[in-house]
C-alpha cells in the first residue's frame, strides 16, 4: 500500500478530515445559529480550521523540524491562495447559484483538500527524502 499511497496522505487524511469537521461545525454554528453572513462565517471556520491542520501536519505527519518563519510563511501563501480560489470564489459562487451552503463548502473542501496535500509536501514541508 505504502507504494500506492504515501504516508502522508493517509496522515494528511486523517487530520484534515478532523480539522474538516471543525470548519463545518463552526460555519454551521456561525451561519445558522448566530446569523453571521456567510462570508464572514466561512472565512472564521476556515482560519480555525487551518491553523490546526499546520500544527497537527508540521508536528504528526510530516514531523517537520525545518524553520517554523519560513514554513509558516509558506503556508500562509498556499492558504490565502487556496482561500481565494476554493472558499470564496467556488463555495460562495456555488452558495449563490442556490446550492445548499454546506453542501456548497463540501464541493470546494474535495477541490481544496488536493491542492493543500500537494501544496503542503511539495512546498510547505518539502524535504530532500520527498523529491
Amino acid at each position: 500500500m505504502r507504494r500506492v499511497v504515501p504516508e502522508t496522505a493517509i496522515g494528511f487524511a486523517v487530520i484534515s478530515s478532523f480539522t474538516y469537521a471543525v470548519d463545518l461545525s463552526l460555519l454551521a454554528v456561525l451561519h445558522d445559529v448566530l446569523a453571521w453572513p456567510y462570508p464572514a462565517a466561512v472565512t472564521l471556520g476556515y482560519v480555525v480550521a487551518f491553523g490546526l491542520a499546520f500544527l497537527l501536519n508540521r508536528w504528526l505527519n510530516f514531523q517537520s523540524h525545518g524553520p517554523l518563519g519560513r514554513q509558516t510563511g509558506r503556508y500562509v501563501l498556499t492558504v490565502v491562495v487556496n482561500y481565494l480560489l476554493f472558499i470564496l470564489l467556488l463555495s460562495s459562487t456555488l452558495e449563490a447559484l442556490g446550492v445548499q451552503y454546506l453542501v456548497a463548502r463540501l464541493a470546494a473542501g474535495a477541490c481544496e483538500a488536493v491542492f493543500m496535500y500537494v501544496a503542503m509536501r511539495s512546498f510547505v514541508f518539502r524535504l530532500k527524502r520527498y523529491r
